[in-house]
């Protein structure tokens, strides 16, 4: 089976200060985000719906939600 060049993502890797930033695209829309400080844990910043609003996800959040 061949994979679709349209299919796969585009990356561009961007440095914006001390953080290094990728930027994942595919059919020229931008989806995810995923920004690394320095030093620091990477997070994620994801368009799930599509409509240019994306939501913070940290690399280690597992989706889990322990009652207080």
């Amino acid at each position: 089976m061949e994979l679709d060049q349209a299919q796969e993502p585009q990356v561009t890797i961007i440095k914006k200060g001390e953080d290094t930033v990728e930027e994942y695209r595919v059919n020229s829309q931008l989806y995810m985000v995923k920004v690394t400080p320095p030093g620091g844990i990477p997070y994620y910043l994801f368009d799930d719906v599509g409509n240019g609003d994306f939501t913070r996800r940290d690399a280690q959040d597992t989706g889990l939600r322990v009652p207080k």
